[in-house]
C-alpha cells in the first residue's frame, strides 16, 4: 500500500538535507496533529535517522529536534549536545530540559539561547515558564511584566500570563479571559488548550474539558497534564481504552512516574484488562509465603518461645519488627537473631522488611477533646484538599462536605463508591497526612 502524503512528507522533512529552522519544525508539528499515522511516520523517520552512520553537526540538530518533538528528551539533549551548538540548539535543549523537569538548569539555557541570537521574546517566555514550573510564579509575573510590544497578543504571552496568575491564585475570570485570547491566537496552543480545558475541568464541565483536553494531546510533545487529566476523565465515563493510552504515553516517556503508572492500574482493574500478570504473580507467591507460620521452620526452643511471647505467628510478622525490637525481648538474643536471620533469607525475606506498614491504632476524633484549631481543621470544606476531579466527584457522590466527614469513613467504604480506585485512595491518604490525619482504620 503506498504511503500517505502525511507520510511521504514527514519522512522528507526529517531525512532531508535541506535548511532546518523553526519554519521546519513547525511543519512537522503541524503535521503532527494529523493523528497516530503521523506519529508512527515521524518515529519511524527518526529511527531511520538515527541508523544513518556519521551525522554532521546539522543532521545531529535535525535529530534533536525531532526526538524532542517525540518526548524522548534524554535522547534529544544527548543529540543536541553533538550538534553546531547554535541558537535554535541551544533553545530546545532549554525545551528538553523543561521536559525533564530540570527548571534551575532550564532557566540558564533560555538565557544561553537568547545570548547566542535566538528571538529573545521566546527565549523569555520560555524563561518565564521555568519560573513558574519551579514555585516562584512571582518572579514569574515580574518577568512578564518587562515584555512589551507585538509579543504581548502572541499566543504563548496570554497562555503564560493565564497560567502564572492562576498559580498566584489570582482572578478565574482574567485567568479564563486569557486562556480564551491565546486559543483565539492560536486554535492549535497546546498550553492555552491545556488551561482552558483545566478552567472547566474544574468547573465541572466535563465535555468541554474533554474536547480542550483532546485538542492539546494532539499536539507534540503533548501537555503531560492534559494525558493526566483527559486519561481520568475517560475512567470516569468507562472509557477506559481510551484512559490507556493516555497514561500510556505519559509512561513512554517517565516510566517511573507514579501517578502515571497506579492510574492505569487503576483501569486495568475497572475494566477486566490483565495489566501485568507476571507482577501479580509475584505479588500472589509474596502473599502465601507471608502466611507461612514460623513454627514450620526448625527453630530453637529459646527462638520459638519469643516468638510467640511476641505474637509472631508468621512470616509475615517477622516482615513487620526490626531487629532492636527482636533483641529487646527477654531471652532473646544474638544466637536466635542469627537463626532468625537465616531462615528470613532463605526465603528472601528480611527482618523489619514492611516495618512501615504496621497497623497502627485507630484514630479517635472526638470535637470536645480537641483544641479550637483541630476542630477548626475538620470543620474546613473538603475542597481545602485540592483533591482531583475523579475523587471529588466521589466525595460529592458519598454527601461528604467536611473533611471531619471523610475521616469518619474507611478505606473500604471509600472504595466502594463508583470510580473510587486505589490511586483515589492513596490520594486521599496522602492529603491527609499533610494534616496529621488518617482515615478511620488506618
Amino acid at each position: 500500500m503506498p504511503a500517505s502524503a502525511t507520510e511521504v512528507d514527514l519522512r522528507e522533512l526529517v531525512l532531508s538535507n535541506a535548511p532546518f529552522g523553526p519554519q521546519t519544525i513547525q511543519q512537522i508539528s503541524d503535521a503532527l496533529a494529523a493523528g497516530a499515522a503521523s506519529f508512527r511516520a515521524l518515529r519511524d523517520a527518526v529511527q531511520e535517522l538515527e541508523m544513518k552512520p556519521d551525522h554532521s553537526p546539522a543532521s545531529r540538530l535535525r535529530l534533536g529536534v525531532c526526538q524532542y518533538l517525540l518526548g524522548r528528551y534524554q535522547k534529544a539533549m544527548e543529540s543536541l549536545n553533538e550538534s553546531d551548538g547554535g541558537p535554535l540548539a541551544q533553545f530546545y535543549k532549554a525545551k528538553c530540559l523543561m521536559g525533564r523537569q530540570l527548571y534551575a538548569e532550564a532557566i540558564k539555557a533560555f538565557d544561553a539561547a537568547a545570548a547566542a541570537g535566538y528571538p529573545a521574546d521566546q527565549c523569555a517566555l520560555g524563561r518565564v515558564e521555568a519560573l513558574r514550573c519551579s514555585g516562584d510564579p512571582t518572579s514569574a509575573l515580574a518577568a512578564l511584566d518587562k515584555l512589551s510590544g507585538a509579543v504581548e497578543q502572541s499566543a504563548e504571552y496570554l497562555y503564560q500570563r493565564g497560567a502564572t496568575v492562576a498559580a498566584l491564585g489570582g482572578n478565574p475570570t482574567e485567568v479564563c479571559a486569557l486562556y480564551e485570547r491565546a486559543v483565539e491566537s492560536d486554535p492549535q496552543h497546546p498550553g492555552a488548550l491545556f488551561g482552558a480545558a483545566l478552567e472547566n475541568d474544574r468547573r465541572g464541565n466535563d465535555d468541554l474539558a474533554i474536547e480542550y483536553y483532546e485538542r492539546s494531546v494532539g499536539r507534540f510533545p503533548p501537555h503531560l497534564g492534559a494525558l493526566m487529566n483527559l486519561g481520568i476523565l475517560y475512567e470516569d465515563r468507562n472509557q477506559f481504552d481510551r484512559a490507556m493510552v493516555c497514561f500510556q504515553r505519559v509512561l513512554e516517556v517517565y516510566p517511573d512516574h507514579w501517578r502515571a503508572r497506579l492510574f492505569a492500574k487503576d483501569v486495568n482493574i475497572a475494566g477486566d484488562i490483565i495489566f501485568d500478570e507476571d507482577a501479580q504473580r509475584r505479588r500472589d507467591k509474596v502473599s502465601q509465603m507471608l502466611n507461612v507460620p514460623v513454627t514450620d521452620f526448625e527453630l530453637s526452643v529459646r527462638s520459638r518461645n519469643c516468638l510467640q511471647k511476641m505474637g509472631i505467628m508468621t512470616l509475615g510478622d517477622l516482615t513487620t519488627v526490626t531487629e532492636i525490637e527482636l533483641l529487646n525481648s527477654k531471652n532473646f538474643g544474638e544466637t536466635s537473631l542469627v537463626e532468625i536471620k537465616e531462615m528470613m533469607a532463605s526465603k528472601g525475606l528480611s527482618l523489619g522488611q514492611f516495618a512501615g506498614e504496621k497497623t497502627r491504632p485507630e484514630p479517635i476524633y472526638e470535637p470536645e477533646s480537641m483544641s479550637p484549631d483541630e476542630q477548626a481543621l475538620l470543620s474546613r470544606p473538603i475542597s481545602d484538599l485540592n483533591l482531583s476531579v475523579r475523587a471529588r466527584k466521589c466525595m460529592i457522590r458519598l454527601g461528604l462536605s467536611t473533611i471531619g466527614e471523610l475521616v469518619r469513613h474507611t478505606g473500604d467504604e471509600l472504595l466502594e463508591c463508583k470510580n473510587f480506585g486505589v490511586t483515589s485512595l492513596n490520594e486521599v491518604r496522602e492529603k491527609l497526612t499533610q494534616h496529621a490525619l488518617r482515615l478511620r482504620g488506618d
